[in-house]
């Protein structure tokens, strides 16, 4: 009985950290350490039914299966042993998909784990609001970023522009199930001012497009799934009507926000003026830069790769006697997959997104099919732009989620 009561005990303790780390991955990297540290010890004693999952959930298996590239990938390559270990450090959140799915198995866990994620959100668009709005002062505890006329709070403008635009998504999957009015007013005023607060506030452009296609993303399957309760078919007709609905929508953005007129034309001038390895005044510059050096290592190395954290040091030498700004990352996920993995690395990680949309429509809920497409949708865009699941809150949130939405994959299929 004693033994039943601890591992009772311990079960509990194990779903109250991975719920808080819902709520602690948008806003502390200090917490997520802690937390994470109680769920690998957890883990430990329960390895059984957690290589288990691994066995027999696919998204699960496709995210080892890359993990397992870059450990191989350690033993060769520029990257010094200490380095190749930091580096791999950065993917370990892939392995960390099953724990999260061992304890988040019932569905009043996992919806609470994504209630904690919009908690934080919502944590942080009150205090962007204040801050914006210069109600609050910059506070020390604050991200190095935080100014009055860009107000982040706890990350990188990118970074929180990235996790609000899908925190808009799931509001708008929580508002179309919402029954009560209280519900329905609750999210319907998070997404207008979650929406306002990406477009008119916070610079990040990559969030711009990551809201673009995720309201087009709920669009679509929120009148299909309409369309299928009434009978009736969704094509092409269906298709390009949303489309120009889509399209009418950015047109007024861009008109009606002039941060978002003035960043989206600053992109299109710096990039029509970059030059390879001329590009380290501006920020599109150096982004291009970064690309351009990163292909010609991929050329290169293109079967075997660099070695896992082999590219600052291979990128150091590439642009050895340019004026080309130094990076730990070519802020792409797709070329630093590629570049320390080979191109079987990158056919892995396609694998990875590829078993995440095929096995969507197999999870329990609505909700779960489409923010588990959401999610996807957000990461292939992200990783085009940052080099999101080497970076600790992208990765972790692409870790974690993944858990809420897949968790219920394994009873969907053989329930």
């Amino acid at each position: 009985m004693n033994v039943e009561l601890l591992r009772r005990y311990g079960m509990t303790s194990l779903l109250t950290a991975c719920v808080l780390l819902g709520f602690s991955a948008p806003i502390s990297v200090a917490l997520d350490n802690v937390l994470l540290a109680i769920l690998l010890l957890g883990a430990i004693f329960n390895l059984r039914p957690i290589v288990q999952i691994a066995r027999q959930n696919p998204v699960v298996r496709a995210a080892w299966l890359l993990f397992l590239a870059l450990f191989i990938a350690m033993f060769y390559g520029v990257a010094t042993p200490a380095e190749a270990v930091g580096a791999l450090g950065k993917y370990a959140d892939l392995i960390f998909i099953p724990v999260f799915i061992w304890i988040l198995k019932d569905e009043a866990a996992r919806r609470s784990a994504r209630t904690a994620f919009l908690a934080a959100m919502g944590l942080t668009l009150f205090l962007s609001y204040l801050v914006g709005f210069k109600l609050l002062p910059i506070q020390h505890w604050m991200t190095p970023y935080a100014v009055f006329d860009n107000p982040v709070i706890f990350h990188s403008h990118i970074a929180q522009n990235n996790m609000m635009g899908f925190a808009v998504f799931l509001a708008l999957l929580n508002l179309r199930e919402a029954i009560s009015r209280r519900a329905q007013l609750l999210w319907g005023t998070f997404v207008v001012l979650a929406i306002y607060n990406v477009l008119f506030m916070v610079q990040g452009r990559t969030g711009y497009l990551i809201l673009l296609v995720l309201i087009c993303l709920f669009t679509w399957a929120t009148l299909a799934r309409y369309m299928q309760r009434l009978g009736k078919s969704w094509g092409w007709r269906q298709a390009a009507s949303l489309l120009l609905i889509a399209v009418s929508i950015v047109a007024i953005a861009y008109q009606a926000s002039p941060r978002l007129h003035d960043r989206i034309s600053l992109l299109g001038t710096e990039y029509q003026a970059w030059q390879p390895n001329h590009g380290k005044d501006t920020s599109t510059g150096q982004r291009l830069d970064f690309y351009y050096n990163s292909l010609k290592i991929v050329q290169n190395h293109p079967l075997l790769g660099i070695g896992t954290g082999g590219f600052p040091a291979a990128f150091a030498q590439q642009t050895r006697g340019t004026e080309v700004i130094q990076t730990v990352n070519p802020h792409n996920e797709f070329l630093l997959i590629t570049m320390q993995t080979g191109l079987g690395g990158l056919a892995l990680l396609l694998y990875l997104f590829y078993m995440h949309w095929r096995c969507a429509p197999q999870l329990g809920s609505a909700l779960e099919q489409d923010a588990a497409r959401g999610l996807l949708l957000m990461y292939v865009i992200n990783c085009a732009f940052n080099s999101a699941l080497y970076d600790h809150v992208d990765g972790l949130l692409f870790a974690y989620m993944t858990a809420t939405f897949f968790a219920g994959y394994k009873a969907v299929k053989h329930g």
